[in-house]
């Protein structure tokens, strides 16, 4: 597993060990900051492609936020609960010369949600990346909509299996384009309206 593009483009990434940890494919994660990049998704983000401020959660190995961080964001912040993929991502941050840019937390999402939104904070892209079995996709979808987290004109990225697809997001949330790349489902929303 490596960072696919940008300043760090080729850095090798530790990977998380046990199935608890299903890290994004080098090649999903690039088709998806391809996408980002374009600025075809109608929400266009910060500066086309260009997200200043990026929030990943259930960040597992840290490789999204990593690869934003990379590609000229200036600021990422990294939620997992598990103590074991918290120590991984802070190891990928260092290795990649990042750790002055990040912020990682070992929290459940729903209440890292709750605190950054208490602090006004406010993000260009949003990352999900839950366990594909779970049901907490379409939740945190509605957790982050309700607490005003993200940017006007930013973008969620919502990972999923494609046997797990999300039904409906919430009424705030606009539904800008789905991709499928074998197992996986990459969902792509902006604020409404």
């Amino acid at each position: 597993m490596r960072v696919v593009g940008g300043k760090c483009k080729g850095r090798r990434l530790s990977p998380f060990r046990g199935l608890e940890i299903r890290p994004t494919p080098d090649k999903v994660r690039e088709a998806v900051f391809n996408i980002l990049a374009g600025g075809g998704l109608g929400g266009g983000g910060a500066g086309g492609g260009r997200f200043e401020k990026v929030l990943d959660l259930f960040a597992g190995t840290g490789a999204m936020g990593i690869e934003a961080l990379s590609r000229g964001s200036t600021e990422a912040v990294f939620v997992d609960m598990n103590p074991g993929a918290v120590s991984v991502i802070k190891k990928n941050l260092e290795a990649c010369g990042l750790t002055e840019s990040a912020k990682v937390y070992k929290r459940e999402v729903k209440g890292a949600l709750k605190t950054l939104s208490a602090r006004h904070c406010r993000f260009d892209l949003i990352i999900i990346d839950p366990p594909y079995e779970s049901s907490l996709t379409e939740e945190t979808l509605k957790d982050i909509e309700a607490s005003g987290l993200l940017s006007p004109g930013g973008i969620i990225v919502a990972e999923t299996s494609k046997r797990n697809p999300i039904e409906t997001g919430p009424a705030g949330l606009e539904l800008l384009d789905v991709r499928r790349y074998g197992d996986t489902s990459v969902y792509f929303f902006t604020a409404a309206g």
